[in-house]
């Protein structure tokens, strides 16, 4: 839930579900986004070309919602509603979800050791799961989760803001090399974008991998501290977002996979401030990570 009012319900995947629901109304007045390209009847035209920033790349700037999390109106408004979502890409690629990362029924090439502890954390409701800490959720349960993100971009930093348990991602642009320092790890892990063509890719190393932060999903698919993460983003039109993740992670998986989350714009809204340690009081009620 906003504002962190969380309270006791009947377990912690309760807890974990009332996150995801959407707003009752908006916090804010509404106010038209500027620079949406508009049909005649004022409607956003999501089908309109991208925007370029002044040197000519494409500029994924905007509030974005997961496709799927909030229901059909033009724009991407916060209700819910229209028609199942896909399971994989015209090509086969898994669509991620919320609850497991690759979707249900794709077999991940997960090491023994990794699927018991997957296990272990199911067996156990989930009750470690960071979300219910009120701690980051890790890069793949931001990406799916049903609360937006806004996404600013610069020439030499990208920032993404994601309003479950108010994450904030930095993406450096400026060509840096990844850490080779061995610095203390991140919870978001240290990422480096660069374009191919109209594609931002991003590589993600340094993650933080114990037992509060490894959390791939809700359902605890994990990941370790050698996990790097390589993301492809698309924006095919003004409206919708496609990134491709791939999961290299060596000590907790026998190969890379990779899947796709489908997201689209949000337009003539604003993110909604999420404080989730004020008034906590969920967690009393649950014993405490180990």
């Amino acid at each position: 839930m906003r504002w962190g009012q969380r309270t006791a319900g009947a377990g912690v995947m309760a807890l974990l579900v009332a996150t995801l629901a959407p707003s009752i109304g908006a916090q804010w007045p509404e106010y038209p986004t500027p620079g949406i390209p508009r049909l005649a009847d004022g409607k956003p035209n999501l089908e309109a070309p991208p925007p370029r920033t002044a040197d000519g790349k494409v500029d994924f700037s905007g509030v974005w919602m997961r496709a799927g999390a909030g229901g059909g109106g033009a724009g991407g408004g916060r209700g819910r509603g229209g028609p199942p979502a896909p399971t994989t890409t015209p090509e086969g690629i898994p669509i991620s979800q919320f609850g497991e990362v690759a979707g249900r029924g794709y077999a991940l090439p997960i090491q023994p050791w990794a699927a018991e502890l997957k296990k272990k954390r199911m067996a156990d409701n989930n009750k470690d799961n960071p979300d219910v800490w009120c701690l980051p959720i890790g890069l793949m349960q931001y990406h799916n989760h049903g609360q937006p993100r806004q996404m600013v971009q610069t020439k030499n930093l990208m920032l993404i803001t994601y309003e479950s348990n108010y994450g904030l991602r930095y993406i450096y642009m400026d060509g840096r090399p990844a850490p080779n320092n061995d610095p203390t790890p991140w919870w978001f892990g240290y990422s480096r974008g660069w374009f191919e063509g109209d594609t931002l890719v991003v590589e993600t190393t340094n993650f933080r991998g114990d037992e509060k932060a490894g959390w791939l999903d809700v359902n605890g698919t994990p990941y370790t501290d050698a996990l790097k993460m390589t993301e492809r983003f698309r924006r095919p039109n003004f409206g919708t977002l496609e990134i491709d993740v791939t999961i290299d992670d060596p000590k907790a998986y026998t190969k890379p996979f990779t899947v796709r989350v489908n997201q689209r714009i949000m337009v003539d809204q604003e993110m909604i401030e999420f404080i989730c340690n004020e008034n906590e009081q969920s967690t009393d009620h649950i014993p405490k990570p180990k």
